[in-house]
């Protein structure tokens, strides 16, 4: 559930396996977003079918990006809402060490 008082924003995109992202939100949760979904889409979805490019992902506008520049320009970019991110998952931290 949305603290309103907080808008949500990407702090860390991580790729994930089989077209995931985990997103670091910054209200400490961890969510996983899978991005097959848009990618069957197509039209600018379709560039994200290159894992390549889909490991490239990174953190603009606040948000899960992938950079269609080169220059990290964030009007040249393939960026999800934050709010459709809110709405995925929450998972464990994959970078967390376990014991």
């Amino acid at each position: 559930m949305r603290n309103t008082d907080l808008m949500p924003e990407v702090l860390q995109a991580v790729p994930g396996e089989d077209f995931t992202v985990y997103a670091y939100m910054n209200d400490g949760a961890v969510r996983l977003v899978d991005m097959k979904p848009l990618i069957a889409r197509g039209n600018l979805f379709e560039k994200l079918k290159n894992i390549d490019f889909f490991n490239s992902v990174t953190v603009m506008n606040n948000t899960i990006a992938w950079d269609l520049s080169g220059v990290r320009d964030p009007y040249n970019c393939i960026d999800i809402d934050p709010c459709n991110i809110e709405e995925c998952p929450i998972v464990a931290d994959p970078l967390e060490k376990r014991a």
